[in-house]
Parts: C-alpha cells; sequence; structure tokens
C-alpha cells in the first residue's frame, strides 16, 4: 500500500529533492499495471496517482506505462513536471523501493554507441596495434560510433546469458563456433532523447538542451573475442548485439547544471558544427564505480572524455538522420588516465584477462556534485552472466 514518507531525507542521500529520477515500475497488488514513478530516497512516487490527487495538468501525461508521452512533451514541460514533483514530496504516494519491481523506463527508437574516451580509444589501440598509432587518423576530428542493437537493450537487473558466435585467434587456422570466451564488460553514460528532430534538420550544440531528456548509467557488453574476429571492415556486429544493460532510472539533464565541467582541452581544430569553444561546459563531472561480485575494480570519471554529449547529438544528425523520441545514445567506454580508472576488463588486463565467468555480477554506481554540496545519484546498472 502506498505510504506517507517524510519530506526530508539523511543528509547525504543521493536521491533527494535535486535528483528525483524517472522510472517505470509495478507493485504486487498491480503486477499488469506498470506506471511512471519518481525516486525519492529509498522510495518511489506514484506519479500518477499524485498527480491526479493534485489536479495536475499533466496526469494523462504520467499516467503512462513508459516514459515516451512525457518524452515528447518537449523541454518546458519537463520542467513544468518536475517542478510539480518536488510539491508532492511531502504526500501518500509512495511505495518502497525494495517492494516494487522496475521495468526498462522507455521505449528504445534507435540506438548509437560512441567511443567518445582518449584514454580509452588510446589503451585499446596500444594493445589492439602495438606497432602503429593507438589513435585512427579520424578519432581527434569526429566523434566515432556505430549503430546498436535497440531490441536488446535491457534494464538494470536482468540476467545476461553468454553470447555465441564465431571466434579466431591469430594463431587459429581457421575460425570456430562457441560461447564468448572473452566476454567483458563496458562502464558508460547513456542519454535519452526526448523532442525529436525531422529528418535534414541537424541539432546545433546550442539544442542539446531542447532534445535531451535524461541520463543513466549503461554497461554495454561485449564479446572481444567475438568482435576481434568479425568487426573488419564494417565494425562491432554480434560481439555486441546480444545485450546492452540501462538503469531503471532516468535523472533528468537539469539535475546535473552544477556538475558540468570543461571538456579536456582539444588538440586539434574543430569544424564548426563541432566546435564547442564558445559553448556552455559540455562535460559533467559524474564519478563512476565499477563492481564485480562485490569488489570494486575501478572508479573511471566521465569528467575525462574528450567529446562531449552535445556534440555526439550534433555528429549523430548533421548527415540528415532524423531524432526520434526514445532514441539512445551512449558515450562509449569510460575511461581516465590512471590505471584503476579504466572502464572494461581489457584495459584493466591489458587483454590477458581474465574475463567474466558464468556467475559473475557487475554492478556500476554513479554520482555527481549537486547543489549545496548534494550530491546527484544515477540509478544502478547490475546484471549477472549466465551460461549462454
Amino acid at each position: 500500500m502506498p505510504e506517507h514518507i517524510p519530506s526530508e531525507l539523511p543528509e547525504g542521500d543521493p536521491f533527494g529533492a535535486d535528483t528525483l529520477p524517472y522510472g517505470v515500475f509495478t507493485t504486487p497488488d498491480a503486477p499488469d499495471h506498470p506506471r511512471i514513478g519518481v525516486r525519492y530516497g529509498a522510495h518511489v512516487l506514484d506519479a500518477a496517482a499524485a498527480a491526479a490527487a493534485h489536479g495536475s495538468a499533466y496526469a494523462d501525461l504520467l499516467d503512462q506505462p513508459v516514459l515516451n508521452p512525457l518524452l515528447a512533451a518537449g523541454r518546458p514541460v519537463w520542467q513544468a513536471v518536475r517542478a510539480e514533483v518536488r510539491g508532492w514530496l511531502d504526500g501518500p504516494h509512495f511505495h518502497p523501493l525494495s517492494e516494487v519491481t522496475l521495468h526498462l523506463p522507455f521505449e528504445v527508437a534507435d540506438y548509437v554507441d560512441f567511443y567518445a574516451s582518449e584514454h580509452h580509444a588510446t589503451n585499446v589501440g596500444r594493445i589492439f596495434r602495438p606497432n602503429a598509432e593507438a589513435l585512427t587518423p579520424n578519432w581527434k576530428h569526429l566523434p566515432i560510433g556505430y549503430h546498436g542493437r535497440a531490441g536488446t537493450v535491457v534494464v538494470s537487473g536482468t540476467e545476461v546469458p553468454r553470447p555465441h558466435g564465431q571466434r579466431k585467434a591469430p594463431a587459429d587456422e581457421a575460425p570456430s563456433f562457441g560461447p564468448s570466451l572473452r566476454l567483458d564488460i563496458e562502464a558508460e553514460v547513456g542519454f535519452v532523447v526526448g523532442t525529436p528532430a525531422p529528418a535534414n534538420t541537424a541539432v546545433p550544440l546550442g539544442d542539446f538542451r531542447d532534445h535531451v531528456f535524461g541520463v543513466c548509467l549503461v554497461n554495454d557488453w561485449s564479446a572481444r573475442d567475438i568482435q576481434q574476429w568479425e568487426y573488419v571492415p564494417l565494425g562491432p556486429f554480434l560481439g555486441k548485439s546480444f545485450a546492452t544493460s540501462v538503469s531503471a532510472w532516468i535523472t533528468p539533464l537539469d539535475a546535473f547544471d552544477t556538475a558540468r565541467t570543461a571538456p579536456p582541452e582539444r588538440t586539434h581544430p574543430l569544424l564548426p558544427y563541432l566546435d564547442d569553444s564558445a559553448a556552455e561546459p559540455g562535460g559533467i563531472d559524474i564519478r563512476l564505480e565499477v563492481a564485480i561480485n562485490g569488489k570494486v575494480i575501478s572508479r573511471p570519471p566521465f569528467a575525462a572524455m574528450y567529446w562531449t554529449a552535445a556534440q555526439q547529438l550534433a555528429h549523430m544528425t548533421v548527415n540528415g538522420a532524423s531524432l526520434r523520441t526514445g532514441d539512445f545514445y551512449a558515450s562509449g567506454t569510460v575511461s581516465g588516465p590512471e590505471e584503476d580508472q579504466v572502464g572494461c576488463l581489457l584495459e584493466l588486463t591489458k587483454g590477458k584477462g581474465p574475463y567474466l565467468a558464468d556467475g559473475d555480477e557487475v554492478v556500476i554506481t554513479a554520482w555527481a556534485p549537486g547543489p549545496n554540496g548534494s550530491r546527484i545519484g544515477l540509478g544502478e546498472v547490475s546484471g549477472r552472466v549466465t551460461a549462454g
């Protein structure tokens, strides 16, 4: 049953009134009734029930089984709803987080994965191309990316069966088929598009906030052995398309205003559509933590990413590609300059392994600085590997 909780949370709770992420949940008494919730501390606000009780003009937008209608409503509505939600925090429409089931919060339209960390790209280049330049010639001129598979984006907590595919080590005479022997993680940050854009309408850097609704954590699982054999010349395919795990909570972009930071210094001149020298700081100071079976293995810093989310969106649409509500794109593996700041096992072990074993559970958490010393939380993304 819904509860009434105090409007004030314990000091330091990263899911306070400055965060308020959106998700979709069901309760044991209504398992076939998914609805929109807002996380507040260790509870979930039933947004539709609260909106109806307060006579909100946005009650219909919030009485939905997915976030997409709210996403499509546009930034003025996002801001208005967020302001109203803050007024509903001292009310009776809460459920304990431990008693609800969380679902994929939005219907994914298209999925794009980028390769935006210079540290990650350099580390991987040195592993794969030890006798050549670590970065490809185009890397400092554009955000490299590829189209993923929207249908295999899954919510945090979903088990991940080990994928099968072709593998061929350099010393093997012929490829073999079987389960991946080098299953890896990729700790990333994702961005959810709300307001669409028609075809042949490039989205400039300055319009980033008008189109991107929110931010979430991502684990873009990677079968390194399948990927290594298949990716030349067209890039990742079966080695990446089997599963992409995302948070159950989408934190509004506006929650990260205090965490805005300048990206690393550019070393090459940028073409005008990517030149952010006069734009608002495009980086976000999100501090990730990666744990496997309860042991922290890395703390990647998102502030170190060379290419920003605004640049990625600008590049994604500059050729005339449309944007749809529910489009989703991820940063690529987040890695920093230190050995304990890398976002995948490939980097952590210099390509030698060990990689993930059946039964391993990966949990990625993160937070960013908020107003007045508070923390802005991102919902965790977790997944356990099972035998394929």
